[in-house]
């Protein structure tokens, strides 16, 4: 800033015109402007102001239009920054065709009716990878192949050389697996959290439980799936978080199926069968306590489906497959006959055969006495004899017994394969078809209908409807196919098989036995008629006959005793000792305390003789 003087400044106020004397400085007192006269002031800071703007203005909007290009810059940098850094925190899933939303990777778990663990679910990884994040993906394929021994190294070479950006290396890995791959250090190697389904009991109840698969899955999880039996009848009941963790608990006893198993394990490999299954039934309310078909599978590592042989592994013959029995359908026409009066406990019956009806002969395999009481004709399984007394019953009487008993009805067990399992019954019932179908040929029925057709013909006479809930309860007089007098009878009859008859072998101590043996020849493969060589032998058994609590059926199916002369194929010889075997193991384990002749007296009349043989 330049000083001036105070003359100078003064001189060119005076030389301007509009200004007088009196508008001088030293005009009042202290030399001062007036501050009455505003207008000149203010014109001449008014037109400052105008040159400073009109100096400015050219240098401020440059000023502003390079602040409003570099925000938008700044905006677009920071709107990338966003999304690479969101790329870079975030997990890759692989690519869909479905978008199936988020992956929930939580199952309920299973257990028997004890509590005991027969499905749960432990903690994973799945081993995946970002090829383009490799130094060389192709050099890696065989540090990580060494690292998994069995991995396909040919296929995962393909998945990261083929230029992919994702690519699973194995799913799931185990603790240990995933450790090693860790250990080598590789660039672009990442592990993702998941649940896998084990079976702690390995090939125990796996027709029951079926097994389970993945479904849509990602790095962060994935989802179990049934694959069969109970895991797909309940698949949305064992996802749905509202269970809070609760596990579903089954009517199976663990302890009493790894022993049936291990029993009819023995017993294959004794008559070298095609395969051998068995129902475990309580008699009181249908509740299956153990269901065993061999040959079997492990569902920690289900067979493939597309090998024919391994797929057959997964059939669960007792509720899926239906078979004509065979003579185990007899005590069904005495039950009926006992009930109707139609015959009573001492009636002689005629057994003298054979028995022709129209172009139709029937005889028995071996001579029978000419007249027996109905507990003999069951002890020594006449043909010609049961024939007669359906007849006297009458075919729709017959046809709807077994109907009311479950037998020609679809089953209720909570299976998937139960529903594959409908009987099949003659297009036309005839009387032909009642007498066949008292001797168990001309029906096909299910082993699991079979068992509750047993209940009822010995727990008082009430349906029973096969189940896998451990709380049914029992089935009220709603619930009645047979009078109280005619199921006591039943009991009678069918203990006498096993003192006096075919089942002799199936007895247990402390445990006395009722049932009946069952030997029915297989269609013939290649045309009409029945191939004596394959034979279904089954016994129906129950325990303890006099106070009936588990019914137990066995089926060995193209199987013979070789230890003879000649091979044996009829159930005596093979179905009921293996029956017999299994009920002295299973009796303790589910909880029945033995009793024996010398130990019952005071007990009551019915329980002494069934002790005593009859």
């Amino acid at each position: 800033m330049t000083l001036r003087d105070p003359g100078t400044r003064d001189a060119r106020i005076a030389d301007r015109p509009e200004m007088g004397p009196e508008a001088r400085p030293d005009a009042r007192p202290g030399g001062r402007l007036p501050l009455t006269t505003p207008e000149p002031l203010a014109a001449l800071l008014s037109g400052a102001a105008q040159r400073r703007r009109e100096e400015e203005t050219p240098s401020a909007q440059a000023e502003w239009r390079l602040a409003l290009v570099a925000g938008v810059f700044a905006m677009g940098f920071l709107t990338v920054a966003l999304r690479m850094a969101s790329l870079a925190l975030a997990e890759p899933v692989e690519p869909r065709s479905v978008d199936a939303g988020p992956v929930y990777a939580e199952r309920a778990e299973i257990v028997d009716r004890a509590g005991r663990p027969l499905a749960m679910n432990l903690p994973a990884w799945s081993a995946y990878a970002h090829p383009h994040e490799m130094d060389a993906p192709g050099a890696a394929v065989g540090r990580i192949a060494a690292a998994l021994p069995g991995l396909d190294e040919d296929a995962l070479r393909e998945r990261l050389t083929a230029g992919r950006r994702f690519a699973w290396i194995k799913r799931p890995v185990t603790p240990e697996e995933r450790q090693t791959l860790h250990d080598l250090g590789l660039p672009g190697l990442y592990f993702g959290a998941r649940e896998v389904r084990v079976y702690p009991a390995g090939r125990m109840a796996a027709h029951v439980l079926g097994g389970a698969r993945a479904g849509e899955e990602g790095v962060r999880g994935a989802q179990v799936l049934g694959r069969a039996g109970v895991e797909l009848q309940h698949d949305a009941a064992l996802r749905d978080p509202a269970r809070e963790g609760a596990p579903l608990r089954l009517s199976i006893d663990l302890r009493a199926q790894a022993a049936l198993t291990e029993t009819l394990e023995a017993a294959r490999a004794a008559t070298n069968a095609s395969a051998v299954f068995a129902t475990l039934m309580d008699v009181r309310t249908g509740a299956v306590a153990a269901l065993v078909s061999l040959p079997d599978f492990d569902p920690n590592a289900p067979p493939s489906l597309a090998d024919p042989d391994e797929a057959s592994r997964m059939r669960v013959r007792p509720a899926q497959d239906v078979y004509e029995f065979g003579s185990v359908f007899k005590p069904f026409v005495a039950a009926l006959a006992l009930d109707r009066g139609v015959i009573g406990m001492n009636d002689m019956i005629d057994a003298k055969g054979p028995l022709v009806w129209g172009r139709h002969r029937f005889r028995d395999y071996y001579r029978m006495p000419d007249e027996m009481a109905i507990s003999d004709v069951m002890a020594k399984s006449s043909n010609v004899a049961t024939a007669r007394v359906a007849l006297a019953v009458g075919a729709a009487p017959y046809q709807a017994f077994l109907r009311d008993i479950g037998i020609t009805e679809p089953s209720t067990l909570e299976l998937p394969e139960a529903g594959l399992g409908a009987p099949k019954l003659p297009k036309r019932w005839s009387e032909v078809s009642t007498i066949t179908v008292s001797f168990g040929y001309g029906v096909s029925t299910s082993q699991v209908h079979l068992a509750a057709a047993y209940a009822a013909l010995v727990n008082g006479g009430f349906r029973v409807r096969p189940t896998l809930d451990p709380d049914a309860a029992p089935p009220g007089e709603e619930a009645r196919v047979l009078s109280a007098r005619a199921s006591e009878h039943m009991r009678e009859v069918l203990r006498a098989v096993v003192t006096r008859g075919s089942g002799r072998s199936a007895d247990a101590p402390g445990y006395p036995v009722g049932g009946k043996t069952g030997t029915a020849e297989k269609l013939n493969r290649n045309g009409p008629g029945y191939d004596g060589e394959r034979t279904l032998a089954t016994f129906a058994g129950v325990f303890p006959i006099d106070d009936p609590a588990y019914v137990l059926v066995l089926s060995i199916d193209e199987g013979a005793d070789t230890t003879g002369p000649k091979p044996r194929r009829t159930a005596g010889a093979i179905a009921a000792p293996a029956a017999g075997e299994a009920i002295r193991r299973l009796a303790p384990l589910l909880g029945l305390k033995p009793r024996f002749p010398d130990a019952a007296a005071g007990a009551a009349p019915g329980a002494l003789l069934a002790a005593n043989g009859g």
